[in-house]
């Protein structure tokens, strides 16, 4: 019984630290393609995107065009906040608090791909932004 425990135990740390890694990478992902568009580096933010966004915007410059003009908030960020991780299917999706430039909140959802090479970004939906207290 405690060599059964044990290989379950085992088990449970493993998935643990593969998910904990999981998580650690997308942050690390998509904290990368912010900091590319802070440096107005739209070569390396376009390296993070899925084949799909790259076949949909074409060139790194287009793709940068988008991001600035209908998700400036992520073009311009004056603070990032990793929220829950959740799983449908086999797709992953990371929610994340950006603050703009001006202090506003906004809630987005990164869908996130895994590929041989590690995880890009195959989109980003606009959740919301909280609500503002009393």
């Amino acid at each position: 019984m405690r060599v059964l425990f044990a290989v379950i135990f085992s088990m449970f740390v493993a998935q643990s630290a593969i998910a904990e890694e999981r998580i650690a990478d997308i942050e690390t992902i998509i904290q990368s393609q912010v900091d590319a568009f802070l440096d107005q580096d739209t070569t390396t933010a376009f390296s993070y995107a899925s084949p799909g966004l790259k076949r949909l915007f074409g060139t790194p410059e287009r793709f940068g065009q988008m991001v600035q003009n209908g998700y400036p908030m992520v073009w311009a960020p004056s603070e990032i906040r990793f929220l829950e991780l959740r799983r449908q299917g086999a797709l992953l999706f990371q929610k994340v608090l950006i603050i703009d430039e001006n202090g506003a909140p906004h809630v987005l959802e990164y869908n996130m791909m895994q590929v041989e090479q590690g995880w890009l970004i195959d989109g980003v939906e606009y959740l919301a932004a909280p609500p503002v207290g009393a």
